[in-house]
């Protein structure tokens, strides 16, 4: 394991998690950190992310706590920052419209209460009030979870790389990794198609990609394939006054409910079902029926035009849960594959360089290790 002495760090990967681990090593000095990304920062599932920072749906109570820790890092890491992000507040609101979905709803809000969470029930008057643009149809019940927001993570990553690179940190796109060098039990080098860097540590913020490096170093980090859809939209006018993200109930029997986000040039993210559904379905026909049902609850969205995006694929370990930690097999090799990974990127930023530069073992991560899944 790593010690607080001058390092030779690569991380591989420059989405979220591999863009807020660089930005949090650089504030530390003296050491040379080098980012391998395999083509474009952001460009893998960050990309392709809802990016709706919550801890709404995470159980259990282990579980829903560390994103919640999270989330409030986010507030302090933006004041930290101190620049346009991509961070759009005002906490997310949604609501049901039948009895048994309505139950569970209240049962949620009861229990994440009890959890000191800040949610709460509210009424139909007072959901036009946060959003007069609503058209909600029948409410059963509905909440507001009002700490909650989302994140355009292009703008995110960029300026943690931005602020990386100005404490030295070294960032090499297109550059896709081939060939882990092992010596003695660790990892002394990591080979690209062009080049090579010794190391003294090298970091996996690699989603998916991470089990297929990771066996290069005889490390087997099991995953599932979760495949998602995030549309967008052409520009259309403002449509969320308020809050920053809301998720619709389904309008008929037929299709799954709806979330939805409005970014800063006015385009729309709107997706279906749950944060961790399976969808493959990536045609013009099904970007074009999200935009319809959105336009239900939302007619102001207008004129606007429904873009398709390719299916994305999720980091998403075998249980679910993140994997996090240096590896026993491979001393040297710190594994940050996540889900919920904009959620917990400032916290998992600022825990892994406790863990990768002072030798610290952060008992938050211990229900997380890898070790949990051999």
């Amino acid at each position: 394991m790593a010690s607080a002495k001058t390092q030779k760090i690569i991380i591989i990967g420059a989405g979220v998690i591999g863009a807020v681990i660089a930005y949090n090593l650089s504030r530390r000095s003296g050491n040379s950190i080098t980012v391998l990304e395999r083509a474009t920062p952001g460009s893998g599932a960050s990309g392709h992310s809802f990016a709706w920072v919550n801890a709404f749906g995470k159980d259990p109570r282990e579980y829903h706590t560390l994103n919640r820790r999270s989330l409030d890092i986010w507030y302090r890491l933006a004041h930290q920052l101190n620049e346009d992000i991509g961070i759009h507040y005002g906490g997310e609101m949604r609501w049901e419209n039948t009895k048994q979905r309505a139950a569970e709803l209240q049962h949620r809000i009861q229990k994440l209460q009890s959890w000191g969470y800040p949610c709460k029930l509210i009424t139909s008057d007072e959901m036009l009030l946060l959003e007069p643009e609503l058209s909600s149809g029948p409410i059963e019940a509905a909440s507001y979870s009002e700490a909650d927001i989302h994140i355009e993570t292009d703008k995110f990553i960029s300026v943690c790389l931005d602020r990386a690179m100005e404490f030295g940190v070294s960032l090499h796109t297109e550059h896709n990794v081939t060939d882990i060098i092992i010596d003695k039990g660790r990892i002394v080098a990591v080979k690209t198609d062009d080049a090579e860097f010794l190391c003294d540590v090298v970091v996996f913020a690699c989603g998916i990609q991470t089990t297929e490096l990771a066996a290069l170093a005889g490390v087997q980090i099991p995953q599932q394939r979760s495949p998602g859809i995030v549309i967008k939209t052409s520009p259309c006018a403002t449509v969320l006054h308020n809050v920053a993200v809301i998720h619709a109930p389904s309008v008929d029997v037929n299709h799954q409910p709806l979330h939805l986000r409005q970014l800063a040039d006015g385009t729309l993210r709107i997706g279906q079902g749950t944060q961790e559904g399976i969808n493959r379905d990536d045609s013009q026909e099904h970007a074009d029926t999200l935009l319809a049902q959105a336009k239900t609850y939302l007619p102001a969205i207008g004129t606007a035009d429904a873009i398709p995006t390719p299916v994305g694929y999720r980091p998403m370990p075998l249980d679910g849960f993140p994997i996090l930690g240096f590896t026993k097999a491979v001393p040297n090799l710190y594994i940050a594959l996540m889900h919920s990974g904009v959620t917990l990127a400032p916290l998992v930023g600022e825990m892994a360089t406790l863990e990768i530069l002072d030798g610290a073992r952060v008992d938050w991560f211990n229900p997380y290790r890898l070790e949990r899944l051999q």
